[in-house]
């Protein structure tokens, strides 16, 4: 079974350390759970643009589900060409 990490956003928001970050989990796993803490966002509204800007971010090569106030990434496979 695959091992999830969990991380949070803050105040600060996303930041390029938090990208550095969650790219490195990235490495060795292939699911990330983000917990957005309230001082991050106030309401559903603000948590979408998040999750928009966290994929604007990553790149094409990652999906993304928002679940209460967490923030579920995945990094899609890579497709082998034939």
């Amino acid at each position: 079974m695959a091992k999830i990490i969990f991380c949070q956003i803050g105040k600060n928001r996303i930041t390029e350390n938090f990208i550095k970050t969650i790219e490195n989990h990235f490495k060795k796993n292939k699911v990330v759970r983000i917990k957005v803490l309230r001082s991050a966002c106030r309401d559903r509204d603000e948590l979408k643009k998040i999750k928009d800007s966290l994929l604007k971010k990553l790149g094409r090569a990652y999906s993304a589900r928002i679940i209460g106030y967490v923030i579920v990434l995945r990094k899609l496979r890579k497709n082998s060409s034939k």
